[in-house]
């Protein structure tokens, strides 16, 4: 009787580990819920990446990303409007060989074609900011989300003739985990970033050694560089930024990398 009960009370203790061991692998191996909002980094050591609102693994069940890997810097500029800047910045880029995405709201397309397929033609990825720039984190009706990005869509069709590339950046970078969702069924790719400074007031510019002092020594293996292409400063200062980042070691390439395979 004995021998029966301690046998039975081992295998009572044995399956009651099991079941907490299994607990315990389903609770750290389930998703987590994405943090809704505006995307923010904290950078916690000059030279390394950021810690982002959502970690790399995170974003990319959602088909997006924040950052690269390797001794490579993605390069991309915001554009809600023309200031005069872009053909100047497609020129710096085209001499050093260094390709962009430049993400377009609807009523860029509709002011300046010439640009947009400028962009194209030089091998640039032309992505989507959507027709009217909203806080597309407020948007739950799918159709709506969904004309928010087709309007650009069709827009690049008419201006360039090809179709545009499905990447994707959220108005501001506020986002929800739905809004990624919706993305991702429609074939999109949501690009954030890993690097980037306040150079979107277009009546207090920042002096080049401002920009220079948040952009050399943030920099970082695999960084998503967001600028804004309404930047008088970034204009100015592109050239030497670009040699400057290529003389610590860099490369650049397309965002499209982020994506084959994701880089985590």
């Amino acid at each position: 009787m004995k021998a029966w009960i301690r046998r039975n009370w081992r295998t009572a203790l044995c399956g009651g580990a099991m079941l907490l061991l299994a607990i315990i692998v389903s609770v750290t191996t389930a998703p987590q819920a994405l943090e809704t909002g505006s995307w923010g980094l904290s950078f916690q050591q000059e030279g390394s990446p950021p810690i982002g609102n959502a970690t790399a693994q995170q974003l990319s069940r959602y088909d997006a990303a924040f950052l690269g890997s390797g001794k490579t810097i993605y390069l991309t500029f915001d554009c809600g409007y023309e200031a005069g800047c872009t053909a100047q910045i497609l020129d710096v880029l085209k001499a050093h060989r260094c390709p962009a995405a430049f993400f377009v709201v609807g009523t860029y397309i509709d002011a300046n074609p010439e640009l947009v397929c400028r962009m194209a033609d030089e091998g640039h990825i032309v992505g989507n900011h959507t027709e009217h720039h909203y806080d597309m984190s407020k948007i739950a009706d799918p159709d709506t989300f969904r004309e928010e990005l087709a309007s650009v869509a069709r827009k690049y069709r008419a201006a360039t003739g090809r179709d545009m590339l499905k990447y994707y950046r959220p108005p501001q970078g506020i986002y929800s985990e739905e809004n990624l969702k919706m993305a991702k069924e429609l074939g999109y790719k949501t690009v954030f970033w890993s690097l980037a400074y306040v150079d979107w007031y277009r009546d207090k510019q920042p002096t080049a050694e401002q920009a220079f002092s948040k952009l050399i020594p943030r920099v970082h293996d695999g960084a998503v560089v967001l600028l804004h292409a309404t930047s008088t400063t970034n204009a100015a200062i592109l050239d030497e930024l670009l040699t400057r980042w290529e003389d610590m070691g860099y490369t650049f390439a397309p965002v499209s990398e982020l994506f084959s395979p994701f880089s985590f």
